[in-house]
This record gives structure tokens, sequence and C-alpha cells, in this order.
């Protein structure tokens, strides 16, 4: 039988659960630069241990245990005992604990009991083999309820004595008959625990739009608020199917450069102002950021015959406008805007498979020198 290393997409073999060791790509993966440096002297017990995907706990090493990066462990639950992976060790846990303001001197850290022994990973294992069996019959129990609510994934504990039922509801469940009918059919305490969308998302795991993996599973944890405005700062185009993730809500990462846009826009004159000038009105319709160039056109409802001029002679415009003048025209003889968009080289025009093909050919008469000249070298032939 195989299975999957908690926290990991990665399918292993029952005996080698070593593997966890040397595996990196569990979800809110931390690097641990400080390994370099070797067995440095640690003034605190603490030691973050990681469970079922993006599940982590920090646990007191009380019994002074020699532990490593990716070993099994058996550490406090309640009731019985859990059994995680040691994720992180040393004073990065101090750095983890402040990002998650977990203080290390709280009193109600658990502690870690031992090295997983054979019968701990043995039924460890079994509870693992558990899970999407009962998330499946957990579904059609709901179903059969009719409660508005979805269950997105179960995790048992390593003793088998609990199980984490995680659901989403867009609304408020009452599931205290939930809770006895599965009691019942499942033999287990159990724990229903409410996340949000993307919450579910970063324990799912995937791959997003940009190729690479979700950021709320590999490394983001803070989820804050984004709006659509944060996609009009961006002048991002608002369609729901490119702005949305995995998740169905909007992107993270919409977030990203939002003040960088902010700080950019702040030296634009304002684009809702009609320029006046003795050719006629020229309306906004589009910028680019960066390069500090604005598009105008003869009208507001076309982009067609659209100008571009530099923000400094939008501002000169604007500033003769309200001092009831008006320029000759919109742009200046002086004044040369490129737009580098429209003049981009096309490197690959000449980028053909068969491109060096003539040129390593050798031509007829580079043939037949080269025949000369082995036939030379080769002398008379000799008849026998």
């Amino acid at each position: 039988m195989s299975i999957y290393c908690r926290g990991c997409s990665n399918i292993i073999a029952e005996s080698d659960v070593s593997h966890s060791k040397h595996c990196s790509c569990n979800s809110l993966d931390v690097y641990d630069w400080m390994s370099d440096f070797g067995d440095l002297p640690v003034k605190h017990d603490l030691v973050e241990i990681r469970f079922k995907n993006t599940r982590k706990g920090f646990y007191r090493n009380v019994n002074k245990l020699l532990l490593e990066k990716g070993e099994v462990v058996a550490v406090e639950s309640s009731p019985g005992h859990d059994i995680g992976i040691v994720s992180l060790r040393g004073e990065l846990v101090l750095e983890q604990m402040r990002k998650y303001n977990v203080s290390p001197d709280d009193e109600s850290l658990k502690k870690i009991y031992r090295k997983a022994k054979p019968a701990d990973i043995e039924k460890w294992k079994e509870a693992i083999s558990l899970e999407v069996p009962t998330m499946l019959r957990a579904r059609e129990i709901t179903a059969d309820m009719k409660l508005n609510m979805k269950i997105g994934d179960v995790e048992y504990q390593g003793d088998i004595t609990k199980a984490i039922f995680y659901y989403i509801a867009e609304e408020r469940v009452d599931f205290r008959e939930l809770i006895k009918v599965l009691a019942e059919e499942f033999r287990i305490r159990i724990e229903m625990r409410q996340v949000g969308a993307r919450q579910e998302a970063g324990r799912i795991g995937g791959i997003g739009a940009c190729g690479r993996q979700l950021c709320c599973s590999s490394w983001l944890t803070n989820f804050t608020s984004v709006t659509t405005n944060a996609a009009r700062i961006q002048e991002i185009s608002l369609n729901p199917q490119k702005l949305a993730g995995q998740c169905s809500k909007l992107k993270c990462c919409i977030n990203y450069e939002v003040e960088v846009y902010s700080d950019a826009k702040k030296e634009f004159p304002d684009l809702t102002l009609v320029l006046d000038t003795l050719e006629g009105q020229y309306y906004f319709q589009k910028a680019d950021i960066f390069k500090k160039i604005i598009w105008y056109s003869g009208s507001a409802d076309s982009a067609m015959n659209m100008t571009s001029i530099h923000i400094e002679r939008a501002r000169e415009i604007i500033a003769m406008n309200r001092n009831g003048k008006k320029p000759a025209k919109l742009v200046e003889q002086t004044e040369i805007v490129i737009d580098e968009r429209d003049h981009k080289e096309d490197f690959l025009v000449n980028d053909s498979l068969t491109r060096f093909d003539d040129a390593a050919r050798p031509s007829k008469k580079k043939k037949k020198k080269n025949r000369k000249k082995r036939n030379k070298f080769k002398g008379p032939k000799n008849d026998m």
C-alpha cells in the first residue's frame, strides 16, 4: 500500500517513512536557512510540527529528544495523542511564532511525547487510509439531511480517536444533529471546523493561472480582503473569469502591486478633465503609468485616432485651460512621444527551426573539393 506524505502531494511507499526528511514541497514550508551553520545552541525547547496540509502547531520538547526535520513524532492531543512531522526547529521557530502571534511563554502549548514507534506509524497510516472514505460518506449524510454545507476535507487524529471535519458554509448551519449521526456512524469523537473559500483552496492546493503553486498553499497565511478597486487602480480588465482564483474569490495577487501603482499615479494629472485646444477637445482613453504617457482621442465614446502625450504636456494644457487659454495643438512639434509597444522588434521573424540548415550544409563546390582531398590522401588503388 502507498500513502500520501502529510502536507505533500508525493506518494510514498509504505516502508519509506523517511521521505518527509528530504521533502520540501509540503504546504507552507519554511526554508531553514540557518541549517548551514550546523547545530547551534538553542535556548528554548520549542519545535514546529506539521500535520495534514496547512495545519501546523508549536510543541515543547520537554524530554530533550534529538529531533531532525522530517522525523515523525507523537505529540500531546486532547484526547489521546496525535502523529505529526517535525517541520522546523531552532531559532527560526521563534520567528514563526511571532508571525502567528503565539507567545513562547504560553502555558497551553502541548508537549512532544516521543519519536513515533512502528506501532504508532502503522496506526497513523490506517488513519490516513480512512480519511477519503469518511469524507465521501459524510457528504452523503449531509446531503440526506439537506444541510447547506460542504465537507471539504477530513483529518483523522494519529490514534484514530478523533476526526476533524473541515466544511464550508455560506450561512450559519445547525449541525448538532449531524455530529450525533457522524459519531454513531464512525464511532469516533467529532470536531467540526469551518473554513473560508480561501482557506480551503490553501488546504487542497493546486496550480494558479501563473503556472506556479497557489500562494495560499505555498507561503501566504494572512488573507487580506481583495476588492475590485485594486484592479481599477492597476487598470486591469474587470473580467470575473480572469480576476477570480480557484477559490472563486478575487485573486490575492491583485493586492501585491497596488501600492506601487498608487504611488506612480500621484504624478499624473486629473484624467477626467477634458483637454481643450484650438483643434478641438480631447478625451482621456488610457495611460501607461510607468512610462508616464497618456492617450487622448477626439471623441469621448471612441478610441479611434488616439494621440499620446507626456504627463508634463497634459499638465501644461490643463494649466492653460484654467487660465482661459488654449494651445494650438495637443502635441507640440518639439515633443516626440514614441510608443515602444508599436515599435518593438519581432525577434521571432527569423526564429525558424531550419534557419541553420543552409549554413551548415556545404555547397557543391566544397563537396567536390573535399572529395579530391580525400582521394589524394588515399593514394592510387592497388590492383590485386
